[in-house]
């Protein structure tokens, strides 16, 4: 890693992530184009692929200006253009051929059981929700596509046996046979969001509370919602925070969910009035999870040792404020991007909080930074508690939507 202001430094990190995923090969690159065969959503849960219409079409634009209806031949989904590209797989602008709208489409190949798991992870988690949050980006549909045809994936669909396979692939961990020359992919079709990641958007204006503030909110809520709902995101950090400015106004939406976790709830009965009622309980807080997940930089003190909750995506949103508030950042040495995130100076080392908490318990953690740093106490108080070395120190994430609604009012 490399500091921002030009001096050399290193990070002293293990790097002991979750499962990543090998950069997309060229096939996959090349295998884009091909033209997509849906199944209609009522008998999907069918194997007969139909034929009357196009799913996905490569339609890369040379003039950005042309008019939507000029992209509505055949296709549901006509991608026009990369937007994005990593270890995942690759996203791209999209129109949606009914209403025009504009939609991401991310292209995850499953080859691999560590694809599988990270595609169906993501997909659980999302296809989970029941009910949309506005800071939460929003699934349109996932599709599954082998042979050249195409099926609308529903969760534990168990009459897709394509479906089942990569269920199978991901908890057998082992390749199935057919795949090496039968390539499956998984297409995500998500809202588009127009303003770029949270490092994009905070670098490249000026420092504004106000905008602070509100995007501090809109973290909070949208990770309190994913709590309620069982998730644990497990990789909280400004690349995977998008901004829409749809409406104006900037809005957070909390992405990729490929390393996010739905935690299983215990049945129980509740009784309300004369009526015994089943719900789907679990205290989020109290789910141990064990494997080493997430991005260095926002990895809370314990999910260094594997052994966690739902309190290390606290930690994470703590590192991610507090270098918002801040503008702290680094330059990543494989990108060469600008990043927000926090770390601690050992001599010539860069070391993420987390791991130096781990290191040093007892360690003060200096908030703010500068000296000059307009950040109010109450919010100075808030992020110590986030970023307490003991989990049970941290508020929960409904807590800290409550605890955060008070000190913006107040700062």
């Amino acid at each position: 890693m490399e500091l921002r202001n030009g001096t050399q430094g290193r990070i002293r990190s293990l790097r002991r992530g979750c499962k990543r995923v090998e950069p997309p090969s060229a096939n996959m690159r090349r295998d884009v184009s091909k033209v997509l065969r849906p199944l209609p959503v009522e008998t999907n849960d069918d194997d007969e692929p139909m034929e009357e219409e196009d799913c996905f079409s490569m339609g890369f634009l040379k003039n950005a200006n042309l008019e939507p209806a000029m992209l509505f031949a055949a296709p549901r989904y006509s991608l026009i253009r990369e937007v994005g590209r990593g270890s995942y797989g690759v996203v791209y602008e999209a129109i949606a051929r009914r209403s025009g709208a504009r939609v991401a489409v991310k292209k995850l190949r499953c080859d691999a059981p560590e694809k599988v798991e990270l595609a169906l992870a993501e997909f659980w988690a999302l296809a989970s929700l029941e009910k949309k949050h506005e800071n939460v980006v929003q699934l349109e549909e996932c599709v599954l596509q082998r042979n050249g045809m195409a099926q609308k994936m529903s969760h534990g669909n168990k009459r897709n046996k394509q479906y089942l396979r990569l269920v199978e692939t991901s908890l057998k961990g082992e390749r199935i046979l057919g795949y090496p020359e039968e390539p499956c992919y998984l297409w995500f079709v998500m809202e588009f969001c127009d303003g770029g990641d949270l490092n994009q958007y905070i670098l490249s204006r000026r420092p504004d509370p106000r905008t602070n503030h509100s995007f501090m909110k809109q973290l909070t809520s949208a990770v309190a919602f994913l709590h309620k709902n069982n998730i644990v995101h497990r990789d909280l950090k400004p690349d995977n925070i998008l901004i829409s400015q749809k409406s104006g106004s900037p809005v957070i939406k909390v992405a990729d969910f490929g390393l996010s976790k739905v935690c299983a709830g215990l049945s129980c009965i509740e009784n309300e009035g004369n009526n015994q009622v089943n719900k789907n309980m679990v205290n989020i807080n109290k789910f141990w999870l064990s494997s080493a997940c997430g991005s260095d930089f926002y990895m809370a003190p314990e999910v260094w040792e594997g052994h966690y909750t739902a309190k290390a995506d606290i930690f994470a949103l703590g590192i991610i404020i507090w270098a918002m508030i801040e503008r702290i950042t680094f330059i990543d040495a494989e990108s060469k991007r600008e990043l927000l995130g926090t770390y601690i100076r050992q001599g010539t080392e860069i070391v993420p909080v987390g791991e130096a908490l781990l290191e040093n318990p007892k360690m003060v953690l200096h908030i703010p930074q500068r000296t000059r740093s307009i950040m109010s106490e109450g919010i100075k108080r808030l992020l110590q508690d986030m970023l307490a070395v003991n989990p049970q120190d941290r508020p929960d994430a409904f807590q800290l939507e409550v605890r955060m609604d008070q000190v913006t009012c107040a700062a």
